[in-house]
């Protein structure tokens, strides 16, 4: 089980399992940390993370979404 987002990991890239930045942590606390999306993500990517709605400037990130948290980045599992 992954662990709970901490104010450590703010700043730290997020990634798909394929190793495809998709964001980087502003915000994280507990279970939830706020992804502001990279410039460059494509729309297929944002619709499969569900961050639809262009006018956010942060999207909710689960910690049940997440496969693995270290020095390098956030990790999604391969099923997001």
């Amino acid at each position: 089980m992954v662990r709970n987002f901490r104010s450590e990991d703010e700043g730290k890239h997020v990634m798909t399992a394929d190793g495809d930045m998709v964001g980087t942590i502003e915000r994280a606390s507990g279970g939830t940390a706020h992804v502001k999306p990279d410039s460059g993500l494509s729309g297929s990517i944002r619709r499969k993370l569900g961050w639809t709605d262009e006018s956010e400037e942060t999207y909710s990130l689960e910690k049940a979404n997440v496969d693995k948290i270290n020095d390098d980045g956030i990790h999604l599992k391969s099923n997001f």
